[in-house]
Parts: C-alpha cells; structure tokens; sequence
C-alpha cells in the first residue's frame, strides 16, 4: 500500500442522496471542508452542517435553469491541479483556487427517465453535464483526487474514510478512477444509443456484472453483463451458471413465441443444451407438462423447463419426481412452490414481463457480429399453398407449432409434431436428411406413431429425398420456407403422394 494522502476538501454534487448522509457526517467529523450546489447543498444544509456553495467559491450563480453551476475554473481549476506541479500551485495561489481533493458525483437518471417513456425534452434535460465533466476530471487526476462516481460507491468509500481517518491510498484513488471512467463510458453509451438512428457502430455497455462459477467448462472464467434481476424473481436454489443461463435463454426465447395472452392453452417446454427436447400444447399445464416430458424423458433429465402458465400443486408432484435445474413460469401457487423447494439447489424463476433487445451479438474471430433478432413468428397469414392438397385446420395449427419450435432449434434442423406436440426433432446436423432421419429414429425410438404426423424445416429442401422420407414415415404434411430452384422436384412429389406443403418465405437459420 502506497504512502496515504490526507482529504482537506470535498465537493459533492449529486442527484440520489440515499445513503448520503453518513459520508456527509463522517467529512464533517473529519474536519474536511464541504462544498455543494443546488439540491445536495440544501440537503447538507439540511443536516446542520456548514457547507460552502459553489456559487461563493465561482462568484457565479446557477444559470440557465440549473444547466450550468460547477463549469467554471475556479472548480475545475482546484480538481486538476497537480500538486507536485511548482506552476499549477503557484496559479492556484494567484486565482485564489483551493484544491478540491475527493468529488462525489451520481449522475442524472438518463437512463431510467429513457425507460419512463418521457417526452424528449423531458429526456434531454438529464443529459449530465456538469457532473460527467467533474467525474473526468477527478478520475483523470486520481494522483491527488478521489472520485465517487455513483451512488452504488458511498458503502466502500464510507469505509475508506473510516478506516483511515480521511487519508486515501493512490491504489484506492485509481480503483475509483477505473470505476468513474466505466460510469461516464456507460452514460455516454445509452445517450449515444438514445439519439443515433443512422450510425452503424457498435456501443454495449453493462454496469451490471455477475461472476459465475466457471464458463462453459470448469477451466474457462465466465462473467454474466446484465440484469437479471428485472427479467426474473428468483425463489430457490444455487446461482445461474454460465450453461444454465444460455439453456434459459434459449427457453425464454421459445416459450415467448407462445404468449399466454393470445392462446388460452398451455405451453410446456423442455430444453437440453439449447434445444427442445420436449414441448406440447393443452388444455392445462399438467397435462401440457406431461405430454411434453414424453416427448424426450432421456434428454429431459438435468434439462430446463418452462411454461406460459401458473404452476400448480398437481404439476409440481410431477415436476418433483424429474431432476432438473431450472424451473420458470409467470406464477406458482403456493402449495406448488413448497413441494419444487423440496430440492435446495433446484432453481426457481419467476419470468417477469419486460420487452427483450431487439439486436444479438457476439463474438467472431478478431471483432463482433451483430444482427437484428429474428423477430418472425410464422402465423397463417405467411403460408402460400405449394401443393394440389392444402392440410386441413389441425394440420394447420400443428405445422405453425412445428415452425416455432424449429425457429428456435439449432441448425440444420427438422421438426416432426403431431396434435401439438413435440414427437422429435434433429438438431445441429450438416445435413437436412441427417437431421430428418434422426428425428424420424428418435420418434420411432420413444413410441410415436408418426402417421398424421407434420413436419417443419428451418430451410428450404434442395432435393425430394427428404419428402420421399419423410412419407415414408407417415408424415401428411409439410411446412418449410421455400425458394429452392428445385423446389418444384418436392412439390411434384408431394402431389404424387397425397401430401400438402406450404411455404412460408421465411428462413430460420439458428447457428
């Protein structure tokens, strides 16, 4: 630990003066001068503290509707100053400049007033100005000044002064300076975002950070970036690890093309590394749950499991005798919550509903890809009759079914369902037929009679093999984007054999 500098003075200006109080008292107790302006200085006032105002230190009152109160060099002057620095303290004497050694700043909520859904004007009145301008320069001079750049620092930095009596270390000076430079480039950030509408550049910044366990495996390091908090409630078990949270997303991701406002039925899904292993649709969630499980009761053990409806006690026995590691859904009745908290480390999640980012990204050799979220649900407007048969009103509703669930399968991926319920799929195969034949050997392999079946591919079909197939195994009818320029070898060969096709335009690639 480097040698310790005493504080002498403070200037604090803030907009969240929860958990002010305690630093303000322990500055005073200190004997360190405070100076303040507008609503933080009333506040200190307020405590019967002696406090300088800002406008006694510039000889400048707060002007243009408050937009302009510290930004003079009488301020500034006192934060930059270096003072090992023989010309900068001799200019401080001259200008009569005193040095200001800890700023305490928490920005205005732009972010959160953005969120509001305010007016504009509204919106851009809490764009900081002189508050971020403070935080650079305090960061920036951190050899002599500490900077508390948010609200979420004053615990830690209580801590400090009372362990040292007002002296600060220079590794402590540069923590806070590190943390005052993330604050400022995350509100530059959502600013940035807020008015660019023709820039395309990339700007993601999270002030949130999980640490997980591990990454993907023991061995990798794995942080989450995001606040969970306000997706989810959770009510028992162990912390999200890094797999978990990429199967919740996936069943998130699934389980929103279901929304239980427009369909009184209910939704249970399964998932295992990302993927639907089982998912059906009835009339209550037991029975949804039920026939979900037979879809895959191998894969399903240690899978993730979601649904669009309250879970009650009944689904919740069922639920108990299968072990896996996450459970989510809007609501649970509290007889069903006690038995699911009958395993500590099973994880509970209440889904709140919020709107999800509209844009995904992630990493690609040396930069970032980024793309628009495949915000496309298949529905009956988008089906363009391809065959001499058009499928009839259930094969209609389990064809759309079949769509979501392969939109939100891996790549190459085929989908085979029958009465709304996930029979099998192959998934992740360098081939259509390879993903065909094993999703017809896994329905076979657990007992589905694929006669009547549908089937729903994420791309079009290159040659008739994989109808040719899929007839073979009893499937009627077919779903699948178009726009092969042999898509017609699949079309004859569907009117040969009595089977009807739709093609819906729309490619659900998922790498």
């Amino acid at each position: 630990m480097s040698v310790l500098k005493k504080a002498r003075s403070a200037l604090i200006s803030v907009f969240h003066k929860d958990g002010l109080e305690p630093i303000v008292r322990k500055l005073d107790e200190l004997g360190i001068t405070l100076y303040s302006t507008g609503g933080t200085e009333k506040f200190i006032k307020d405590l019967a503290i002696s406090v300088v105002p800002v406008e006694d230190l510039t000889s400048y009152p707060s002007i243009l509707g408050g937009r302009v109160k510290t930004l003079h060099p009488k301020v500034f002057g006192g934060i930059l100053s270096r003072r090992n620095n023989e010309s900068d303290l001799s200019q401080l004497e001259q200008y009569e400049i005193p040095e200001i050694d800890i700023v305490i700043v928490d920005l205005y909520p732009f972010e959160k007033t953005v969120a509001s859904g305010a007016e504009e004007q509204d919106i851009i009145e809490k764009i900081d100005i002189g508050g971020i301008s403070l935080i650079r320069a305090a960061a920036k001079n951190f050899k002599d000044v500490i900077c508390v750049s948010s609200m979420d620092q004053y615990e830690t930095f209580l801590d400090i002064l009372s362990e040292n009596n007002g002296e600060i270390s220079l590794e402590q000076r540069k923590v806070f300076a590190a943390k005052a430079y993330a604050v400022s480039s995350n509100y530059d950030t959502a600013i940035f975002k807020y008015l660019n509408k023709n820039e395309v550049v990339f700007r993601e910044s999270f002030n949130e950070v999980s640490t997980l366990r591990y990454g993907e495996n023991p061995h990798q390091k794995g942080f989450f970036f995001g606040d969970l908090d306000a997706l989810f409630d959770k009510l028992n078990g162990k912390e999200l690890s890094y797999n978990n949270l990429l199967d919740v997303n996936a069943a998130v991701n699934l389980m929103n093309e279901f929304n239980p406002e427009t369909s009184e039925e209910s939704t249970f899904a399964i998932l295992k590394h990302n993927n639907a292993c089982g998912i059906a649709q009835r009339d209550t969630v037991l029975q949804a749950y039920i026939d979900a499980l037979a879809g895959d009761p191998v894969s399903a053990f240690g899978g993730v499991l979601i649904t669009n409806k309250k879970i009650d006690k009944a689904t919740a026995e069922e639920i108990h005798k299968l072990f896996c590691e996450v459970v989510i859904a809007p609501k649970y009745d509290d007889d069903a919550l006690k038995i699911l908290k009958g395993k500590k480390n099973r994880i509970i999640l209440i889904q709140k509903d919020i709107e999800m980012p509209k844009t995904q990204f992630r990493t690609a050799l040396n930069g970032v890809l980024s793309q628009e979220k495949d915000g496309i649900t298949d529905d009956i407007s988008l089906l363009k009759k391809a065959t001499e048969l058009y499928p009839t009103d259930s094969e209609i509703k389990d064809l759309l079914f079949a769509s979501k669930i392969c939109k939100n399968t891996k790549s190459n991926t085929i989908v085979l369902v029958k009465n709304k319920q996930l029979c099998a799929s192959g998934t992740g195969q360098t081939s259509r037929i390879d993903a065909l034949n094993q999703a017809v050997i896994k329905a076979n392999n657990f007992n589905f009679d694929l006669k009547g079946a549908v089937m729903a591919s994420d791309a079009f079909f290159p040659f008739p093999d994989s109808v040719e197939i899929a007839d073979n195994a009893g499937i009627t009818a077919v779903i699948q984007p178009g726009g092969s320029i042999k898509d017609q070898l699949s079309i004859d060969y569907c009117n040969e054999h009595n089977m009807s096709m739709v093609f819906t335009g729309i490619r659900h690639f998922k790498h």
